[in-house]
């Protein structure tokens, strides 16, 4: 069942499926929408209850407030306006990629009703340097900007970083995918821009999880260059306790790759 949220003038899509009475929460990488999660709910559906969201600038949900930032407190007033609509109370959470913000927010506004998290390749455990470069300081975000209407000055830029060897090669044949058409790039941008006030302090994130006791599980892939093992630390270090898990996998196919280890998590 295809659904949408209305909030304000904008709107948030979202998939639901599964006939379980547990609710789990799905949040997609950039680039994706909610069918990235197609194997996953298959597998889970006659346990579950799942709701696989089409995050703002993808899919079928629309953000009406140009480069406004999209505020922790806005986000909470839509999720509590979903979960009225589908009358949930408690329900898991998981995150891949991008989504782990979003998975991340929901956790620190909801922290006592949330029953797993599961976090595969999250963004928003540890910023990184040109996410900051390229969305805080306003001169740098008008020249990204520029960017979007004049793709010439991308082709140089990635050419001199890969020159220089400042960024992984991987990366950056990863960003040229991401930013190949004019739709691609403004959705890089907008994402980037509007979501920059998604981001957390990890001693705060761990006292949640421990003081709620939410079982969390965390999942990379090995051939990940997007977001590594290496990243997990920043959280990982305030629950000692917590393993992260290392499927035989790049970035782009961690979601089919997680899938049995989600479900030993889950109790399925």
């Amino acid at each position: 069942m295809d659904c949408i949220l209305r909030y304000q003038n904008s709107s948030l899509a979202y998939h639901k499926t599964g006939s379980g009475k547990k609710a789990l929460l799905l949040f997609h990488g950039f680039g994706q929408h909610h069918q990235a999660f197609d194997a996953l709910t298959e597998s889970l559906g006659s346990h579950y209850t799942l709701f696989a969201f089409d995050l703002f600038f993808h899919g079928q949900s629309k953000w009406s407030e140009g480069e406004h930032p999209l505020e922790k407190s806005t986000w909470g007033e839509i999720m509590t306006r979903f979960f009225n609509e589908n009358n949930l109370e408690r329900f898991s959470v998981l995150g891949f990629s991008m989504g782990g913000k979003f998975a991340l927010a929901t956790l620190e506004l909801f922290p006592s009703r949330i029953e797993n998290l599961i976090l595969l390749a999250p963004d928003g455990i540890k910023t990184s340097f040109w996410y900051s470069l390229a969305t805080y300081p306003l001169l740098l975000r008008k020249f990204f900007r520029s960017m979007i209407l004049h793709p010439g000055r991308l082709h140089k830029l990635v050419s001199l970083l890969r020159t220089w060897q400042w960024v992984d090669k991987g990366v950056l044949r990863f960003a040229e995918h991401q930013m190949n058409t004019r739709e691609k790039r403004e959705r890089v941008y907008y994402s980037w821009v509007v979501f920059r006030h998604l981001y957390f302090d990890m001693k705060s994130i761990a006292a949640l999880i421990q003081e709620q006791s939410i079982p969390l599980t965390l999942i990379v892939g090995k051939h990940d260059k997007i977001i590594t093992a290496t990243n997990m630390r920043h959280l990982l270090r305030y629950l000692p306790q917590h393993p992260c898990l290392v499927v035989d996998s790049g970035h782009n196919q961690i979601i089919e790759e997680s899938i049995p280890a989600v479900k030993q998590v889950l109790g399925l």
